[in-house]
């Protein structure tokens, strides 16, 4: 089994898919607009008065974050019909929190967001495991095949890591400065999801069931 195999247990299973390349774009690009317009807000606000209406960095940050959220959702529909649930999730909290920073001028919304889905889905993740459904295995059971346990163990290792990454959030933006934080969310986080997705790579292999068609027993 590939590694582009093991990423892509990140998408839907059985909707159509769109290129690598374009899919990368969707789930970095509004990250990458996020950091660039924190660290360039002055100018931005200079060139674009209309910026400057939201407020300091942060907050054209915010906004320009908001708009390309909205734009990568509807890109993903309009190529696959379908919106992915953790994307869904994701960009329904960047607007409700994202309004929330803007309105009252208070960056603590924005940085709160990666904690609260990150909290939603290991709290969904291990609850379903508290009442014997490893929901990963709903979710992506078209995608490849594991015997229970394998997704019982995928199920719980995937929940804590999502609450790790909620409690990382917490401590960096309480800790460290917002450019530091910025960068973080941007630079850090992802690595380190693309990393952990990675190593569940002999997890996955061990358990994996094979297919009918191979000819050999499940």
């Amino acid at each position: 089994m590939s590694n582009d195999r093991i990423i892509e247990t990140l998408e839907e299973a059985g909707k159509p898919k769109i290129s690598p390349a374009l899919k990368l774009v969707l789930e970095l690009g509004p990250l990458v607009v996020f950091f660039f317009a924190n660290s360039r807000g002055e100018w931005l606000a200079g060139h674009f008065p209309a910026l400057a209406e939201l407020g300091g960095p942060i907050f054209i940050a915010t906004g320009l974050f908001m708009a390309a959220t909205a734009a990568a959702l509807a890109v993903s529909w309009v190529l696959t019909r379908t919106l992915p649930m953790m994307p869904l999730v994701s960009g329904i909290v960047v607007f409700v929190f994202g309004a929330l920073t803007l309105y009252l001028q208070n960056d603590t919304f924005i940085k709160m967001k990666p904690t609260i889905v990150n909290t939603l889905f290991g709290v969904i993740l291990l609850g379903g495991l508290a009442f014997g459904k490893p929901l990963l295995g709903y979710v992506f059971n078209a995608a490849f095949k594991l015997t229970e346990e394998g997704w019982r163990k995928l199920t719980l290792r995937w929940g804590l890591f999502f609450l790790v990454l909620a409690v990382l959030n917490e401590v960096v933006w309480r800790q460290f400065s917002t450019d530091f934080w910025v960068a973080f969310k941007v630079w850090g986080t992802m690595p380190i999801t693309i990393l952990f997705t990675l190593a569940q790579m002999p997890l996955i292999m061990k358990y994996s069931v094979e297919q009918p068609e191979e000819g050999k027993a499940p």
